[in-house]
């Protein structure tokens, strides 16, 4: 009846299966790990424009067989990293064929193993009632597909249907995303204000505590330019200085983050030389003033100061 809506392209289903999966029978019954035993459709990854990383996804044959497809976290949770392993579903065992990517547009997938209609119905006591469907629609069709779902699937209890769109969420998350990414950009750039406000206070400092030297020098034949060199160039050294111990640490947590949830550590070499890009130019701008303000020191004055 879905399908047969004006505008929806595709249409597939899942069934929720009350059996649970695990590694071995070994594991508490009660140890699920947040994963879900889902009867599903052939259709299942057209529709949700899915993909298999591993093996290969379920068929009219392999749909009637103990075999069944995990989700990416599904996979990582129970320690499955290739194919042909078996896994506990139920009471008994199951070969894994296929391990799916991520799947954004429906993150419960990601967290389930999934079997066909036929052997759930057989093996595991499945009612074969679908629990969740997905479907794709036209853009121009969307609104009224959505508000014509829930009677079309169920007619005398539209009330008890729950109707999504994962797109919505998906542009919550952006702009989620966006907003935090922005806060630490700010956050950044405050960092490096302070940053550069410090560079710049202890190279004044330096300047009045070595008025003696700026002056000895000056007497000695030094012009005002090599002057303004050697203090904006110790105001690049220290930045420079600061700039490599914070890319260390950032890198470090970084990887130290990364490896704590799984993921693969992976820092770009455009950051790594944007950040140092920037702590150059912090260093030279906190560097201008101190280096101007020794060279305009009169040697006379230098040498008198106390």
């Amino acid at each position: 009846m879905v399908r047969r809506i004006a505008g929806v392209t595709d249409v597939s289903a899942t069934g929720t299966v009350a059996a649970t999966i695990r590694r071995t029978y070994r594991v508490p019954k009660e140890d699920t790990g947040g994963l879900t035993v889902q009867a599903t459709s052939l259709d299942l990854l057209d529709t949700l424009d899915g993909r298999v990383g591993t093996g290969r996804w379920l068929d009219e044959a392999i749909a009637r067989q103990p075999a069944v497809v995990l989700g990416a976290v599904a996979a990582r949770r129970l320690g499955v990293t290739r194919t042909g392993v078996q896994v506990w579903v139920g009471e008994r065992w199951f070969t894994v064929t296929g391990v799916l990517t991520s799947l954004p547009l429906a993150p419960e997938i990601d967290r389930a193993a999934l079997i066909g209609f036929p052997v759930a119905r057989e093996r595991l006591g499945f009612d074969g009632h679908p629990t969740t469907f997905y479907e794709r629609s036209t853009e121009e069709s969307v609104a009224r597909v959505r508000g014509m779902l829930a009677r079309t699937v169920s007619p005398e209890r539209p009330h008890e249907v729950a109707v999504s769109r994962p797109s919505d969420a998906l542009a919550a998350r952006a702009a989620a995303a966006g907003t935090f990414t922005n806060l630490l950009l700010g956050l950044g750039a405050v960092a490096l204000l302070v940053g550069g406000v410090g560079v710049a206070n202890t190279m004044v400092i330096s300047v009045l505590e070595r008025r003696k030297e700026i002056g000895l020098r000056r007497a000695l034949g030094a012009t005002r330019g090599q002057i303004r060199i050697h203090f904006l160039t110790e105001s690049l050294l220290l930045s420079v200085l600061g700039g490599v111990a914070g890319l260390a640490l950032g890198g470090l947590v970084t990887t130290g983050y990364a490896l704590s949830r799984g993921w693969p550590p992976t820092v770009p070499p455009w950051v790594l030389g944007g950040a140092f890009a920037a702590t150059l130019a912090v260093g030279a701008v906190a560097g201008i003033y101190p280096a101007i303000r020794a060279s305009r020191l009169a040697p006379t004055a230098a040498l008198a100061a106390s």
